[in-house]
């Protein structure tokens, strides 16, 4: 029994030594802090007293002490940081990759290090772009210290996880591609950084700006002969609150294939502000003045056919373009013949676009107060819509897109009255007998004539028989 007791109490006074010992050793471990380039980073001297002075050094060369007056010293960071009277933690204000390191906090004969670890997070034209761009980001880690494996996520936006391309060189570079932006991706992002060893778990927040339309999509507007139409571009830059400059242009063209004809030039100051200069004079328009400053609007005043196709607002930023296109579809309804319809005629109603409708559109002829078989529909495609009318009413087209009526314009068919149908009815009676007795005076014409020509004939041969017989005649008396 004595025996197991000196063994048990050697072990214990060999614990009791190794604990004394490991005490200084873990006191000297670095503490680990993470820092963000471009932000400010607070590094912590624990166990320091609050009234004790306190210095800080860089790789032994002095940052900032703060005894009875503040000192500045001669490390890289100096100017850019300053310690917290309070507390005495190290502000570093805009953090650089290379501010990475250890740094020292002294107070008495005590000594802190920190190990501070600094992420950078690059990001390609400041965080500005068009739709369907395809950034770049790049994260670079430095440290005094082994670097830590990544395992690196973004989310947008929306808080949802972007997928990524990595790829990465001696785990101090990585490079993520993004997929193809879009307008709605504006917001502020994350990266979130993890690391087991040593244990990382680091958001880093950046913003993203897509230059845009707040409805990017293809827009169709509808428009008839003659009515006024505004056709409006709303942009998204102050909404993402946009601080580049960049520049615009109006363009329209009546077919898909045709030349394009500049309307309008505009750009936008890096302050929002607008300036628009008209380059066309093809058709009248106007710029609406009394609207938000992020609207690019356009008027036409009495829209002609010809006016319809396609507008397209563009937006030029870093050598990169988007656009989006408005379809200005203009229809109008007319008559043949044109007027009032006499008794027992008909007319022909004629309802027409000036581009072929979607599949989802049509046209409708029906009138007012008729029956189903007064009600015609175009077919798919169809641009162009008639009915025969035989007699008169009010008749209604509609432009119906997904049973919604778009535009409606009327037509009156007017019957013409009494006297109109009997000088109808007389003068075709009248050019009736006309042609009938221009046509016998060219019969009776003709036989005249027929005959002045065999009477004409007839002398000739009379002529000739008589100048024949007195030719013999005298030959026969020559002989005797």
């Amino acid at each position: 029994m004595k025996s197991c007791g000196t063994v048990v109490s050697s072990m214990l006074a060999v614990f009791f030594v190794l604990h004394l010992g490991l005490i200084p050793i873990m006191g000297h471990q670095d503490e680990l802090q993470v820092g963000v380039a471009g932000q400010t980073v607070i590094l912590n001297c624990r166990g320091i007293p609050a009234d004790s002075g306190v210095t800080w050094k860089y790789s032994k060369v002095v940052v900032r002490a703060l005894t009875t007056n503040a000192l500045r010293g001669k490390a890289t960071m100096s100017t850019r940081s300053e310690i917290i009277p309070n507390t005495k933690q190290l502000k570093v204000l805009n953090l650089k990759l290379t501010d990475a390191g250890t740094y020292t906090c002294e107070y008495g004969s005590h000594k802190v290090h920190i190990s501070l670890l600094v992420f950078e997070l690059t990001i390609p034209s400041d965080g500005h772009f068009l739709p369907n761009e395809v950034p770049v980001l790049t994260l670079m880690q430095n440290s005094s210290k082994p670097l830590p494996n990544l395992s690196i996520t973004l989310f947008n936006s929306t808080n949802n996880t972007v997928i990524t391309k990595h790829s990465q060189n001696a785990l101090q570079k990585y490079i993520l591609q993004l997929e193809e932006l879009e307008a709605a991706d504006s917001g502020t992002w994350i990266c979130h950084v993890r690391a087991g060893s040593p244990l990382i778990n680091e958001n880093i927040p950046f913003d993203v700006k897509v230059l845009g339309f707040q409805n990017p999509a293809l827009e169709r507007k509808y428009a008839s002969v003659d009515s006024t139409v505004i056709l409006s571009w709303h942009l998204n830059f102050q909404k993402i609150i946009w601080k580049k400059g960049f520049t615009g242009q109006l363009n329209w063209k009546q077919q898909e294939n045709a030349t394009p004809h500049e309307l309008l030039d505009f750009n936008v100051t890096a302050s929002g502000e607008q300036h628009k200069t008209k380059k066309s004079s093809h058709f009248r328009f106007e710029i609406p003045e009394s609207k938000p400053e992020s609207t690019i609007e356009l008027k036409l005043h009495k829209v002609h056919f010809n006016h319809s196709g396609q507008y397209q607002c563009q937006l030029a930023y870093n050598r990169r373009r988007t656009q989006k296109n408005i379809e200005l579809v203009v229809m109008k309804v007319s008559a043949n013949p044109v007027g009032p319809l006499p008794r027992g005629a008909n007319v022909t109603l004629i309802c027409q676009v000036s581009s072929l409708l979607p599949l989802n559109a049509h046209l409708l002829w029906e009138r007012v107060n008729g029956t189903q078989a007064d009600v015609k529909k175009s077919k798919p495609n169809e641009a162009k819509l008639e009915v025969n009318v035989s007699a008169a009413g009010l008749w209604n087209c509609h432009l119906i897109e997904d049973n919604d009526r778009k535009i409606s314009l009327s037509y009156p068919v007017e019957e013409a009255p009494v006297w109109i149908s009997y000088v109808v009815t007389g003068a075709s009676i009248g050019g009736s007998v006309l042609v009938f007795g221009l046509a016998c005076l060219c019969i009776i014409s003709g036989i005249s004539w027929q005959r002045r020509r065999q009477r004409a004939k007839r002398m000739i041969q009379a002529r000739q028989y008589l100048l024949e017989n007195k030719t013999c005649q005298c030959q026969h008396r020559l002989n005797k």
